[in-house]
């Protein structure tokens, strides 16, 4: 026997009728938790994919002007496993800020992210506001590396 509670799977129209009191309620928490896990699994897959690319792409054969395509599709998909593989943390994150009650509120201001930005990008960890000002923070850090 189980202690969990049943909650009722919505859809992106539901979600977004609800009314802005029940922020992050059960069945919100619930269907951002089903995204981010279809998300990561999908992610995963796409970089297995892009894996069994590069092995195809294991062929020293051809002529000089071959082997420096394959190379320069080797190093794209080096890039994409790179940049792919920075985002499975974001995800990890976001599952635990579902599992301690902080989902969907930013990690700045404590403040509600928005269901529309959440539909948009389920990892967002700060409201549109606290990223913008993040951004713009950004330039001035990088000036003194």
């Amino acid at each position: 026997m189980t202690d969990s509670i049943q909650i009722p799977e919505i859809d992106e129209k539901t979600l977004l009728s609800m009314d802005e009191r029940e922020y992050m309620n059960a069945a919100q928490l619930g269907f951002f938790k089903q995204r981010l896990v279809t998300e990561r699994r999908e992610l995963l897959d796409h970089i297995d994919g892009l894996k069994t690319e590069i092995k195809k792409n294991d062929d020293a054969s051809g002529d000089e002007a071959d082997k420096a395509m394959r190379e320069e599709e080797l190093r794209f998909l080096f890039r994409q496993i790179d940049r792919e593989s920075r985002l499975l943390p974001k995800y990890d994150a976001a599952l635990r800020r579902i599992e301690n009650g902080t989902y969907g509120y930013c990690i700045e201001t404590d403040e509600p992210i928005g269901l529309q930005r959440l539909l948009l990008r389920p990892i967002a960890e700060r409201s549109i506001d606290a990223k913008v000002t993040q951004e713009m923070r950004e330039p001035l850090y990088r000036r003194g590396d």
